[in-house]
C-alpha cells in the first residue's frame, strides 16, 4: 500500500459516508475562497488540526506536508510582490533597471497576502479530504456524483498499474542493489538506466497477462465496480 492509502485507512473518518466527507471539503473550500486572509489563517489551524486528530498524526509530519507545497507557492507570491514600473514613485522600494524600475507594489503586498492565506487553506482542504478519503470511497464517490464509467474504470486502472509499476521497480532495485550496482556513482547512472528500461518492459509484460486473464474471464468491456 502507498503511504497515502495507509493514513486514509487509519483516519478515524475511515468508514463516514464519502458523500458526507465530499460536502465537507466543499464547504471548507468555500470558506476558503470567501473569508478574509485572518479568518483564512483560522480556517487553515482548524483544518490542520481536524486532520491531525483524525489521522493520529503529529503537527510537524503535517508541516512536513504543507512544505512540499510551500516553495511553489512562495515563488508565486514574490512574483505578485514585485513590479516593474516605468516611475519609482508607484514602488515602495525599487531597482533601477535601464528605463524600467523593478521593486516592491503596494497593492500586490495585499493581494499577495490574500493569496497566500487562501492557497494555503484550499491546500489544508484537499489534504484533509485525500488522505481521509480510502481509493474504494472515491470510487463510490464518483459513481454517487454519476461520473461517466469509462472515466472511473480509467483511473481504478491507473491506480492499479502504479502498484504494479512500485512492485517491479523495487524488484529491480533490490536486485541491482545486491550486486552492489549503487555502490559508485557512475555505476549508479547505469543502474538506474537500466532499471528504466527494464521497467517498461516488464510493466508491458505485465499488462499483457492482465489481458490474457480478462480474455480467459471472458471480458466484454465493463469492469465490476
Amino acid at each position: 500500500m502507498l503511504g497515502i492509502d495507509k493514513l486514509s485507512y487509519q483516519s478515524r473518518w475511515c468508514r463516514v459516508s464519502p458523500l458526507r466527507k465530499c460536502a465537507l471539503y466543499l464547504l471548507m473550500m468555500v470558506l476558503a475562497f470567501a473569508l478574509p486572509p485572518v479568518g483564512q489563517a483560522v480556517l487553515l489551524l482548524v483544518i490542520a488540526a481536524f486532520t491531525c486528530w483524525l489521522l493520529r498524526v503529529g503537527p510537524v509530519r503535517y508541516l512536513r506536508w504543507l512544505a512540499v507545497q510551500l516553495g511553489f507557492l512562495l515563488f508565486g507570491v514574490m512574483t505578485i510582490i514585485f513590479s516593474a514600473s516605468h516611475h519609482a514613485q508607484a514602488l515602495l522600494w525599487s531597482v533601477p533597471l535601464g528605463t524600467l524600475h523593478i521593486g516592491i507594489d503596494a497593492q500586490g503586498i495585499g493581494v499577495a497576502n490574500q493569496t497566500f492565506w487562501r492557497s494555503l487553506a484550499a491546500l489544508a482542504a484537499t489534504y484533509w479530504l485525500v488522505l481521509n478519503l480510502p481509493f474504494p470511497q472515491l470510487i463510490i464517490l464518483l459513481q454517487r456524483l454519476r461520473v461517466p464509467r469509462l472515466l472511473t474504470e480509467q483511473i481504478l486502472l491507473t491506480w492499479r498499474f502504479i502498484f504494479i509499476l512500485l512492485d517491479e521497480a523495487q524488484a529491480i532495485h533490490r536486485a541491482q542493489s545486491l550486486r552492489f550496482g549503487y555502490r559508485t556513482l557512475p555505476g549508479g547512472y547505469r543502474s538506474l538506466a537500466m532499471l528504466i528500461s527494464m521497467l517498461f518492459s516488464r510493466v508491458l509484460l505485465r499488462y499483457q497477462q492482465m489481458v490474457t486473464t480478462l480474455d480467459v474471464k471472458l471480458y466484454q468491456g465493463d469492469f465490476h465496480l
